[in-house]
């Protein structure tokens, strides 16, 4: 069993019972409830961002396009994030040079 506790509120602790094989060290089951804290972090996420948990089961194959198009702009959110915090430039607004030869030819009148 592990027992977490809380950086900001040391009375706050979780528990986690883990399996493993006999002989697992401690530092690979910490790990690894790291890496289950850090996923079950971005199912929230996604449910409060870009409404995983908004659909009904009717069919398999609705499930499945509901979950495939919201994890798929989770992921989109999280990157854009990301750049934001770096101070990158947005990926939408940035143009690049066309690699074709401009025509000597004017549309615009």
């Amino acid at each position: 069993m592990l027992i977490r506790r809380s950086i900001t509120d040391p009375t706050d602790l979780a528990y986690y019972l883990c399996f493993g094989p006999a002989g697992t060290q401690d530092e690979d089951l910490i790990r690894i409830a790291g890496t289950r804290w850090a996923v079950e972090e971005c199912f929230q996420t996604a449910n409060t961002e870009v409404g995983l948990d908004h659909y009904q089961v009717r069919r398999y194959d609705a499930w499945y396009r509901h979950i495939t198009l919201v994890l798929c702009a989770h992921a989109y959110l999280a990157v854009t994030a990301a750049h934001a915090k770096k101070g990158a430039p947005n990926p939408m607004t940035i143009s690049f040079p066309s690699p074709s030869a401009r025509s000597a030819v004017c549309w615009h009148t």
